[in-house]
């Protein structure tokens, strides 16, 4: 069978498994984060993991307030935004998410809380944000948002927020694919294309 032959579904089932481990992904779409559906998978994610997480008050805090990126886009000022300060903002927003996502991984270790379920979900979440990282990375995001300072476009300074449960966590982390980080990678493999 051919690299031509194989499915396109069965490509991004296996460029997914070896992004995240940095191995070269031979044949496959150069950019799958110009797929709707690859971004769409890790927002489902997120919400399945919220929905688990809603019903539980006290068992599913934090025990801290977690820093995350604010994911409310005001589309006026983002659209008047220049790519690179599009890009600087969503690497600086991804960043923080990882941090706090990988904070709440190591609070959920560290607690006596039920993990069975909760486990699952955040190992997903770690899994699926170093993949969409090593994804913006192809798109150029982390080269516009880490320039030297004066080619660097000024970026609005982060807006951030706090989490204090595993059900805001995963808002935050759903929220913040399908609002901003979907917004750019739209803009991106428009631009890719041309």
């Amino acid at each position: 069978m051919g690299v031509c032959e194989c499915p396109a579904w069965l490509w991004l089932l296996l460029s997914l498994l070896w992004l995240p481990l940095g191995l070269p992904v031979l044949g496959a779409p150069l950019h799958l984060i110009c797929d709707s559906g690859v971004l769409e998978r890790y927002v489902l994610e997120g919400k399945e993991a919220e929905n688990v997480t809603m019903g539980c008050a006290e068992s599913c805090s934090l025990n801290e307030n977690i820093t995350v990126p604010d994911t409310k886009v005001n589309f006026y000022a983002w659209k008047k935004m220049e790519f690179g300060q599009q890009a600087v903002d969503i690497w600086q927003g991804l960043t923080l998410l990882s941090e706090a996502v990988l904070r709440g991984q190591a609070l959920l270790a560290n607690s006596s809380q039920p993990r069975e379920p909760l486990q699952l979900h955040m190992d997903r979440a770690v899994s699926g944000l170093r993949s969409l990282t090593t994804l913006l990375r192809a798109l150029g995001a982390q080269k516009e948002a880490t320039s030297p300072p004066d080619a660097a476009p000024s970026a609005v300074p982060l807006q951030t927020i706090t989490a204090d449960t595993f059900s805001k966590l995963f808002q935050v982390y759903s929220n913040f694919i399908r609002g901003k980080l979907k917004l750019y990678a739209g803009e991106a493999c428009r631009t890719e294309d041309r």
